[in-house]
């Protein structure tokens, strides 16, 4: 079964689906991983509160820049708090596979991002769970 979800992750890694920035975008953020080097920039077109359209760009390991995939998938339609209810966990159940603690931080690093830029626009900060992503 896990094999199946590796398979998935490739796929994201190798096809990365909403790659690239949005053109005039209402909020963005970046980060990186500086245990490895990941890094990752996320964009965010609104409709009001709700996501009309999100990319991302970056480099690093297939789990960082699938789960980043992922989440824009995920999210499109949502709201800024949806995004601000996402936690570690849901990234996780959409990645489906073992994360190793080393590998957590690549694995987390799109929600840090994603949630950066949608508290730039709510004018919030990140909690210090969410700083530790």
């Amino acid at each position: 079964m896990t094999e199946m979800f590796t398979e998935i992750i490739l796929d994201y890694y190798r096809h990365p689906r909403n790659r690239g920035q949005v053109s005039h975008p209402d909020a963005s953020a970046r980060d990186t991983n500086p245990l490895c080097g990941d890094a990752i920039e996320m964009s965010l077109k609104l409709d009001g509160k709700t996501i009309k359209d999100v990319k991302f760009q970056g480099v690093g390991c297939a789990i960082s820049q699938a789960a980043a995939s992922m989440l824009t998938e995920h999210m499109e339609g949502k709201s800024l708090e949806d995004i601000r209810a996402l936690q570690k966990e849901d990234v996780l159940a959409l990645l489906n596979i073992p994360i190793s603690p080393v590998r957590l931080k690549c694995a987390l690093l799109g929600l840090k991002v994603l949630k950066m830029a949608a508290y730039q626009k709510l004018g919030a900060s990140l909690s210090r769970e969410e700083e530790a992503l």
